[in-house]
């Protein structure tokens, strides 16, 4: 079982009469998954997709999107997750540098069209656009192919033939390109292998005690390793029933937990930081909760004592992933103490191999580091060296455990909301601003979403830019949490002999 989807019909045969999806009224056993996945795929079989074509999503947590997904790997194509808080110009370049040749994308969602948004940033060349009617409106007004009539296009294909496309999958077959970015700014995309996915999503679960009857809620979006491989993979090798969360709202998800009764509820620090700090928390039955998963920033001791107290979790655990590790690293154990799962990202999962390198560098090594950057062998060259392990660009400790915890970055990347952010990347926006000579982009606490952008900006001459224009600016390129909340305004940016800006030194000064 080393292909997705030959997971799922394992799933579907092992789980019979267990409920996979359960996403407001639609509720799907795992073979009503298998048949919706196989009908879909059929749709886009009759569209002509090949196997190793790029199918792209761009929309939010639903059950179109794991159907979609699954169908994209039925049919041997690779799956490309875009970011939901992308603008249309960053969704059009991914497109474009996979040759994506279908597109799932939202119908109307939070009063944004995305697929206006893509068309009025550039030439869309995509043979295939789906619309997914996350409101009701959508599948009746949308342009382009709507969910229904995918459908419909699929009665011209045998099931037979989906089943061997299927079948025809290998172990080895890219399953997915998932996007990050690098200290120059340019984003990569990291490719992973059906056997490599799997495996590390295994590991994954059995850390986390899941298992066939758990109910887990999937906050973190289905575009990020952390709600399709943690959430959407994890579910199809072990059972447990998924219920999506399209948009995070701490009551929604409270009356969720409630009305489903949740038992798995991974998430970003500030997810159960909003949960315990909610007036009508005790309001909701929150009693079924049993595993919480976290990571991406420093855990307070306080809030895993307050999880397991006042959440009554039974238990909580903190990981350590990146997408060229294929999503995954390290992780802590049931049987850690808090004071270990507060402090450290656990040990390694899945085969991996880690030590530290030049400077206390996180290496990674083992059968799950990615394939390799998407046509960009010089960057995959950069990342994993001729030994084999993964450079990651974190500085970390490692104890006499084997425990690791991470102590800085050396990317300068900094996580607002539990989304990372690239400061070069805002740089370079920052740079085709007029009166804009030089800027430095840093990550400063944040009470409510652990840190946020400072942009240090050097003017022009004679500029009279303002604080109010350069995050106009920013906020019209960029998905808004790459916005930096403030600005500080320099006659230098400090820089040491290589003609590196010194950020330690700004960080130093910040306060």
């Amino acid at each position: 079982m080393e292909t997705t989807p030959a997971a799922l019909q394992y799933a579907a045969r092992a789980f019979a009469d267990r409920t996979a999806i359960a996403d407001g009224s639609t509720r799907l056993t795992w073979p009503e998954l298998l048949d919706e996945v196989r009908i879909t795929a059929r749709g886009l079989l009759a569209r002509g997709l090949s196997p190793g074509d790029r199918v792209a999503m761009w929309a939010p947590n639903t059950h179109h999107w794991v159907i979609s997904a699954l169908a994209a790997h039925y049919c041997g194509a690779t799956l490309v997750p875009i970011n939901t808080r992308y603008t249309g110009a960053e969704a059009l370049d991914l497109l474009t540098r996979t040759d994506a040749t279908v597109l799932f994308v939202a119908g109307q969602f939070l009063g944004t069209d995305r697929l206006a948004q893509l068309r009025a940033a550039g030439d869309l060349a995509i043979d295939t656009v789906v619309r997914i009617p996350v409101d009701a409106a959508a599948d009746a007004t949308a342009g382009d192919l709507s969910w229904s009539e995918l459908r419909t296009l699929a009665e011209q294909v045998p099931a037979e033939v989906a089943d061997e496309r299927a079948a025809a999958v290998t172990p080895d077959d890219v399953s997915d390109i998932l996007f990050t970015s690098g200290t120059t700014g340019r984003s990569k995309g990291a490719m992973c292998a059906h056997r490599q996915a799997l495996a590390v999503v295994k590991a994954w679960a059995e850390c986390a005690t899941l298992q066939a009857d758990d109910r887990y809620l999937v906050i973190n979006p289905f575009f990020h390793n952390f709600g399709y491989k943690a959430g959407i993979l994890a579910c199809l090798v072990t059972g447990a029933t998924l219920v999506p969360q399209a948009v995070y709202d701490v009551e929604t998800a409270m009356q969720t937990v409630a009305a489903e009764a949740i038992t798995i509820l991974p998430g970003p620090p500030t997810i159960y930081q909003t949960i315990l700090d909610h007036p009508r928390r005790t309001a909701y039955d929150l009693t079924s909760l049993r595993v919480a998963v976290t990571g991406a920033a420093t855990v307070p001791v306080v809030l895993i004592e307050r999880m397991q107290s006042d959440l009554d979790f039974d238990i909580v655990l903190t990981a350590y992933g990146l997408s060229e590790g294929s999503g995954f690293g390290t992780m802590c154990r049931p049987e850690d103490d808090d004071e270990t799962v507060a402090t450290t990202c656990g040990r390694p999962i899945a085969d991996f191999e880690l030590r530290l390198g030049n400077q206390h560098e996180v290496l990674l090594r083992g059968p799950n580091v990615m394939l390799g950057y998407l046509d960009d062998p010089e960057a995959t060259a950069a990342a994993i060296d001729a030994d084999g392990w993964l450079h990651t660009g974190d500085i970390g400790t490692v104890d006499e455990r084997g425990y690791l915890r991470i102590t800085d970055r050396l990317k300068d990347m900094y996580i607002c909301g539990g989304f990372n952010v690239y400061p070069a990347e805002v740089e370079q926006t920052l740079a085709r601003l007029a009166g804009v000579a030089e800027s430095a982009v840093i990550g400063v606490p944040d009470t409510r979403l652990g840190e946020v952008g400072r942009a240090f900006v050097v003017r022009q001459a004679g500029s009279g830019l303002t604080e109010e224009q350069v995050i106009e600016h920013a906020r019209t390129h960029l998905a808004n949490f790459k916005v930096p909340r403030s600005v500080v305004f320099r006659d230098t940016l400090p820089y040491n002999a290589g003609g590196k800006v010194l950020k330690r030194q700004l960080r130093e000064e910040r306060a």
